[in-house]
C-alpha cells in the first residue's frame, strides 16, 4: 500500500465541508475575540511617604509606578472615542491620589490597594500594579526593590 491508498482510506472528502464551515466559524469567532485592548502606563513617578522606618514615612520618597489594565474588548477600537475606553490621564490621576493619600508600609498593601480601587472604578479584566522604589534605603548596594500585585476581576 503507498501513501496514496493510506489517505484515500478516509475518504477525507466526505466530511471536508462541515469541517471547514465549522472550522471557518471558529475562526470568525475567535478573530472577533481576539481583539483585546491592554492599556500600559510606565513610570508614573510620584513623592510618597510608604515604608517601614518612620523616616521613610516622615521624610518620603520617590516611587515609580507601573500599571497594566486589562481592559478587553472596547467599542474604541472602532469608535476611536475615549468615552469608549479607559482613560489613562484619569488613571494617573487616582493612582496618584491613592498613593498620596495616605501611608503604608508596605509596597505590597500600596499595590493591593490601588488594584482594589482600579478594579472597583473602571470595568476591567485585570490589573498588574508594580510600585519601585529607586534609591531604597537599605545599607547593600541596589538599584531598586519593587513588588508586583496582580488581580482579575472577580466579575
Amino acid at each position: 500500500m503507498d501513501d496514496d491508498d493510506e489517505l484515500s482510506s478516509d475518504d477525507p472528502h466526505a466530511r471536508e465541508p462541515d469541517e471547514d464551515e465549522e472550522a471557518d466559524e471558529g475562526d470568525e469567532e475567535r478573530e472577533e475575540g481576539l481583539e483585546t485592548v491592554t492599556i500600559e502606563i510606565s513610570g508614573l513617578s510620584l513623592y510618597t511617604h510608604h515604608g517601614v522606618s518612620d523616616a521613610e514615612r516622615e521624610v518620603g520618597q520617590r516611587l515609580m509606578l507601573d500599571l497594566r489594565l486589562e481592559v478587553g474588548e472596547t467599542d474604541a477600537t472602532v469608535t476611536d472615542r475615549v468615552e469608549d475606553t479607559v482613560d489613562y490621564a484619569e488613571v494617573c490621576q487616582l493612582v496618584a491620589l491613592i498613593a498620596q493619600q495616605r501611608s503604608h508600609r508596605t509596597l505590597e498593601r500600596l499595590c493591593s490597594t490601588i488594584a482594589e480601587r482600579l478594579l472597583a472604578d473602571y470595568e476591567l479584566e485585570g490589573v498588574w500594579v508594580k510600585a519601585t522604589k529607586p534609591e531604597p534605603p537599605i545599607a547593600l548596594p541596589v538599584d531598586e526593590v519593587s513588588v508586583e500585585v496582580w488581580r482579575e476581576s472577580e466579575e
